[in-house]
């Protein structure tokens, strides 16, 4: 039996579940299925307290958990204008793989989704997974989707308010969301970011 290991950059994820409960996922972060979705998730991995706070503001049960925007409306007033080309959709939207979020065509920023089931359907649609969960996917799965879809045709979080008012919104209003604590690579590197929050 012969083990390939694996390509991929493995990058860890400390979550804040629910008040006192913290724990880590990994991601594998696969360049050859989506490079330039690839590209700009480890540049926001080596980006100096980018992940620091960020919730995961739109969580639905049997369908995915999305996280992205910073907490400082500046911070993500600026990245949202750094918009991305598209990539060709070369892997498929299952249970575990990390597509960016998209409002059409060339359009993808900072905001991403982890699949919380399989969503083939999301293939077509251009959503082209960059990564996926390779340990704590359990965790993952306790990610807070007491909220729901967002405002305007849901109760959860309104993604124009998060843009222009940040955590100060989300703290106040949606107190118990999720939200990344740090990031780092598993490669013997430096934590990218570690604070308590």
């Amino acid at each position: 039996l012969l083990v390939v290991p694996s390509l991929g950059q493995e990058i860890e994820f400390e979550v804040q579940l629910k008040s006192g409960v913290s724990s880590t996922f990994v991601l594998e972060v696969h360049p050859d299925w989506a490079p330039i979705g690839a590209e700009r998730f480890l540049e926001l991995v080596d980006t100096d307290g980018f992940w620091k706070g960020i919730r995961f503001f739109r969580v639905i049960e049997g369908f995915m958990a999305q996280f992205g925007i910073h907490g400082k409306p500046a911070v993500a007033a600026e990245w949202k204008g750094k918009t991305l080309k598209d990539d060709t959709v070369v892997e498929s939207n299952k249970r575990g793989y990390v597509s960016f979020a998209t409002s059409g065509e060339n359009s993808r920023t900072t905001q991403m989704f982890i699949n919380l089931v399989d969503n083939t359907n999301l293939d077509g649609m251009g959503f082209s997974p960059f990564a996926k969960v390779v340990r704590g996917m359990d965790v993952v799965d306790q990610i807070y989707s007491g909220y729901g879809e967002g405002a305007p045709s849901g109760k959860g979080p309104d993604q124009g308010k998060i843009q222009s008012e940040g955590n100060k919104y989300l703290k106040k209003q949606f107190p118990k969301l999720s939200y990344v604590k740090a990031v780092r690579r598993l490669d013997g590197g430096m934590d990218a970011e570690s604070a308590d929050l």
